[in-house]
């Protein structure tokens, strides 16, 4: 689940362009309580517990964040498809959902300081496939221009042409993985990170692509499951993971950066991190 979703902002970002352009000049808000939303699924970032509650290190992360701040702040669910139009329309005043920092992104909304930043890395059943990950596995770093030909990606083409590789729909880990591979492997979308584990741990897909996090954290429940290959970090995915905000809503950003300085400085992210992820994801 991931978990990092890039895909369908592109297709939003002409639509909320323009009704930036009809709206008039925001007004000043006093903010005393705030609408959260996140998905609830993205295991260990956030997840459902069976009785309902709402836990993982995000939701843990945002209370502190809003008893810092001293906002009553209300934390419900909502599918991702669903999020930035909700955010737009009014229906939630922040995001929280482990958002990557991206040019598209910050075209149509506001994006926080980053309170974590991971790496990512495919996971396989069969490692013939690919080859399961090191204890120390060897790191890949790329920018935002460097995929295709670089050494590193060029070895995990090679080892998965002919392959199918399975993601899930909407991330940023979507677009990397359509534009390094769709020449040499299939591309196979889901919607959810656990209908995709399923397909792999089943033999219906080769290989599957996430945050390190997500397979690091126990989140997969399938035991044949393993990383492998190199973890792939660095600027392509942003400066890090943030919390999401209309535009306009600047004066309420600059509350959630300053509380999220504070928690990074005095050890809370890091102990969250350590406590969800079993190591240090702050920035």
């Amino acid at each position: 689940m991931n978990v990092k979703r890039t895909m369908l902002v592109k297709a939003w970002i002409g639509a909320v362009l323009g009704m930036a352009v009809l709206a008039g000049p925001a007004q000043a808000k006093e903010w005393t309580s705030v609408t959260i939303a996140t998905e609830g699924d993205y295991a260990p970032w956030n997840l459902t517990e069976p009785g309902g509650k709402l836990s993982g290190f995000e939701p843990e992360l945002v209370a502190n964040l809003c008893a810092r701040i001293k906002l009553q702040c209300k934390l419900v669910t909502q599918d991702w498809d669903g999020m930035i139009p909700g955010l737009q329309a009014g229906k939630f005043d922040v995001l929280v959902d482990a958002i990557s920092s991206t040019p598209d992104r910050e075209k149509i909304i506001g994006l926080s300081r980053p309170y974590a930043a991971t790496p990512a890395t495919f996971a396989v059943a069969d490692t013939t496939i690919l080859q399961k990950a090191a204890a120390k596995p060897i790191v890949v770093k790329l920018d935002n221009n460097a995929h295709t030909g670089q050494p590193g990606v060029e070895a995990l083409r090679k080892a998965l042409k002919g392959k199918t590789i399975g993601i899930q729909s909407g991330t940023v880990y979507t677009d990397f993985i359509e534009n390094n591979f769709k020449d040499v492997a299939t591309i196979r979308q889901y919607k959810t990170a656990p209908e995709r584990d399923l397909d792999l741990a089943n033999g219906r897909i080769d290989a599957s692509f996430d945050d390190v996090t997500y397979f690091t954290s126990g989140a997969n429940k399938n035991a044949s499951i393993v990383m492998a290959g190199p973890e792939i970090a660095g600027a392509v995915w942003g400066p890090g993971e943030g919390l999401a905000f209309r535009k306009q809503d600047a004066d309420l950003k600059a509350k959630f950066d300053t509380a999220i300085a504070a928690a990074i400085a005095d050890g809370t992210v890091t102990r969250l991190s350590q406590k969800w992820f079993k190591t240090n994801v702050a920035p």
